[in-house]
C-alpha cells in the first residue's frame, strides 16, 4: 500500500512538473466518481468528452469516473427520485431549468469559495455564473451554453426580393408573406409543444420587455402582471405576436404541435426560411448539405428590448462524501483544454469560441442572454406551454392567455413556497 501510495505521489508531482495539470492531493484511499452525462457516446462531444475523462484520470490516479450515459428525457427524473432515496450521482449533466428544484431539496452544495480560488472562475462568462446563482451563492458549474439565433436560408430571402434579414417583430410579419408568395413555403418556425416552448416564450418575454417572475423583497418571486396594466399589456403583446404568426401564414398550421426535433428537422430540410435556433444545428449541415448551404446566422428579432434565450446546461454536485473529488472533475471539465476539446462551439469560457459561424455566431449573443428564474419550474414551464396551445389551438384571446399564465405561476409559486409578497 504504501509503495502504491508512493507511485500515486510521485505520478501527481511529475504531472505538475511537465505542466499538463495541476496535481491534486491524494485521497486516502480511491474515490470512484458516479457521473450521469447525457451526451451521445456515438458522437463527437460525446467521443471526444471520454477521451479527456480518460485524461483526468491519468492526472488523478486516485479518482475514477463511472460515467453513465442518461438521455435528458429521463434524467430530470431519475435525479429527483436518487436525491429523495438518499442516492444521487457524485456529479451530472442537467438543465438550468432544474436548479431552484434541486437547491429547494437540499441536494446542492454552495461552492462559491472554490469558484472564488479557481482561476477557470475568471475565465467564464459572468452572467452564465449568475444563471446558476442563488442568494449569492453558486450552485452548479457551467457545463456549456446554447445561446438562440436567426438562422436564415437565404436563397428563400432573395426570391421574395428581401435585403436582409428581420431585425423586429413588425419586420418579420411583413416579410412573411413575400416570402410564402415567392417560395410556397412559410417564414418562420416555432416549437408549440415540449422542452423548447417555454424557452422560446420566455425569450419573446424577454424582447417584450416581460419577466415570467420577479424578485420580491423577501428573496422570493412573484408573476406581477396583475399587479401592473403596463406589464399584463407587454405580455399580451407577445401572444398576439404568437396569434400573427399563425394569422399570416407565417409558420406552418402543423408547427402548433412541433416539437424541437421537427423545428429543427423542418429548417434543416428548407421547409420554412428562418428560424431561432442553436448552434447544435451544425450537426445538420453535414445530414442536409444542400438545403443549409445558403445559411447565415444573425441576432433574432425583437419588439423593444434586444434578448435571445440563454441555455446554461450545468454540471451538478451533489452533497456527499466525494464532493472535494466532484469539484476536481467538474474544475477540470470547466479547463479550456477540455472545453476546446468537447465544447469549442458552445463553451461557457470567454477565451473559447469556437471556429466559423457557429461559434462567433452565438457566442457574441451572450451579453443580451436571458434565462428561466431560479424557482422550481415544473409546472410553471408546462404552464408556459399551455398557454401558447391556449392562444394557438385553442384561439383565445392574447389578454385572456396572459391574465391565465400570469395566475398559473403564482399558484405554482405559492405551492413551492416561493410566492413573494407584492
Amino acid at each position: 500500500m504504501k509503495a502504491r501510495r508512493y507511485r500515486c505521489h510521485l505520478a501527481a508531482a511529475f504531472l505538475f512538473i511537465a505542466g499538463g495539470f495541476a496535481s491534486v492531493p491524494a485521497h486516502a484511499a480511491p474515490v470512484t466518481l458516479n457521473f450521469w452525462a447525457a451526451w451521445d457516446p456515438t458522437k463527437s462531444d460525446g467521443i471526444d468528452g471520454m477521451k479527456q475523462i480518460a485524461l483526468f484520470e491519468q492526472s488523478h490516479p486516485d479518482i475514477k469516473v463511472n460515467v453513465q450515459v442518461i438521455a435528458f428525457d429521463a434524467l430530470h427524473d431519475k435525479l429527483i427520485t436518487s436525491v429523495v432515496g438518499g442516492d444521487a450521482p457524485d456529479i451530472s449533466w442537467g438543465l438550468v431549468e432544474w436548479l431552484g428544484e434541486l437547491n429547494r431539496m437540499g441536494a446542492l452544495p454552495d461552492l462559491s469559495a472554490q469558484m472564488s480560488a479557481a482561476p477557470e472562475g475568471k475565465a467564464l462568462y459572468p452572467n452564465a455564473l449568475a444563471a446558476l446563482t442563488i442568494d449569492g451563492k453558486l450552485r452548479a458549474v457551467p457545463n456549456y451554453i446554447g445561446l438562440r439565433a436567426l438562422l436564415v436560408h437565404t436563397d428563400m430571402l432573395k426570391k421574395a426580393g428581401i435585403a436582409a434579414p428581420p431585425k423586429t417583430w413588425a419586420e418579420l410579419l411583413a416579410d412573411a408573406p413575400k416570402i410564402k408568395a415567392a417560395t410556397g413555403k412559410p417564414a418562420f418556425g416555432i416549437a408549440g409543444t415540449g422542452v423548447r416552448t417555454p424557452q422560446e416564450l420566455v425569450m419573446f418575454l424577454a424582447q417584450n420587455g416581460v419577466k415570467i417572475a420577479v424578485p420580491t423583497k423577501d428573496g422570493k418571486f412573484r408573476n406581477d402582471w396583475a399587479d401592473n396594466p403596463a406589464e399584463i399589456k407587454r405580455a399580451a403583446e407577445v401572444f398576439a405576436f404568437y396569434q400573427s404568426l399563425a394569422t399570416t401564414g407565417a409558420i406552418d398550421p402543423a408547427a402548433a404541435g412541433w416539437g424541437y426535433d421537427e423545428e429543427d428537422s423542418e429548417f434543416a430540410q428548407g421547409r420554412y426560411a428562418m428560424v431561432v435556433d442553436g448552434s447544435w444545428m451544425s450537426e445538420r449541415v453535414a445530414q442536409n448539405p444542400k438545403e443549409m448551404a445558403d445559411l447565415d446566422i444573425v441576432p433574432p428579432p425583437y419588439n423593444t428590448t434586444p434578448a435571445t434565450f440563454f441555455e446554461v446546461n450545468p454540471f451538478y454536485i451533489f452533497k456527499g462524501p466525494h464532493e472535494a473529488a466532484a469539484w476536481q472533475l467538474a474544475q477540470f471539465m470547466i479547463g479550456r483544454e477540455y472545453q476546446g476539446a468537447v465544447d469549442r462551439d458552445r463553451s461557457p469560457r470567454m477565451d473559447v469560441t469556437g471556429d466559423g459561424i457557429w461559434g462567433k455566431s452565438f457566442t457574441v449573443l451572450t451579453p443580451i442572454g436571458v434565462v428561466f428564474p431560479p424557482v422550481p419550474l415544473g409546472s410553471i414551464t408546462q404552464s408556459m406551454e399551455d398557454s401558447v396551445g391556449r392562444v394557438l389551438l385553442k384561439h383565445q384571446k392574447p389578454d385572456v392567455v396572459a391574465a391565465w399564465l400570469g395566475h398559473a405561476v403564482n399558484k405554482a409559486l405559492r405551492q413551492s413556497g416561493q410566492l413573494g409578497s407584492p
